[in-house]
């Protein structure tokens, strides 16, 4: 008889890492912390770049999984090394984001999150979709937590409200009076 292996869940949530290659991003990466935090996730934030201090990136990244942390979502831009070279190094899941840069937009940043060679993965979002990247780690992390399942659920059921009304409004003013209302602070 096959002995099948005990999962227990935790019930401390492992925290997120939220990091970037250089304050710049931190526009961009915050609201990936913010949504953590709404949700009740601690988060960690840090700037380390792979280019200007590596052998803190590659210190960061070989303990992570000792520091308690369950994701890593990792902002770039330009080049965009951070996430693909944090990835390379742990076996957390890794979430990029590329940043918004001056010379092409992001795109240049995205297409260096994305094109990761086969074997190191990294999950990519929206250039400056630092939103969706907190609420990424926090579904991956739902996987072994129901609280924060319902957390997430609770979000997109407030999203959905917040849309019923906006529509009911429009309905309501029509959509001259409505977009009138939008321009008022």
């Amino acid at each position: 008889m096959a002995i099948l292996p005990v999962f227990v869940v935790s019930t401390v949530l492992p925290r997120v890492a939220v990091v970037m290659g250089s304050d710049s991003d931190l526009p961009t990466m915050e609201p990936a912390a913010a949504i953590l935090r709404e949700l009740g996730v601690e988060v960690v934030v840090r700037v380390l770049s792979a280019h200007r201090t590596p052998l803190e990136m590659v210190s960061f990244a070989q303990s992570a999984r000792d520091q308690n942390f369950g994701v890593i979502v990792a902002g770039a831009g330009g080049a965009a090394h951070l996430p693909g070279m944090l990835a390379s190094l742990t076996t957390l899941p890794v979430i990029g984001v590329p940043v918004k840069s001056r010379a092409l937009s992001g795109v240049d940043s995205l297409h260096s999150i994305v094109q990761m060679p086969g074997g190191i993965p990294v999950a990519t979002v929206a250039i400056s979709g630092g939103l969706n990247a907190g609420l990424l780690a926090a579904q991956i992390l739902s996987i072994s937590s129901s609280v924060l399942a319902q957390r997430l659920a609770d979000y997109r059921s407030n999203l959905h409200d917040a849309v019923v009304a906006k529509d009911a409004r429009l309905l309501d003013l029509g959509s001259t009076a409505y977009l009138e209302g939008m321009s008022t602070p």
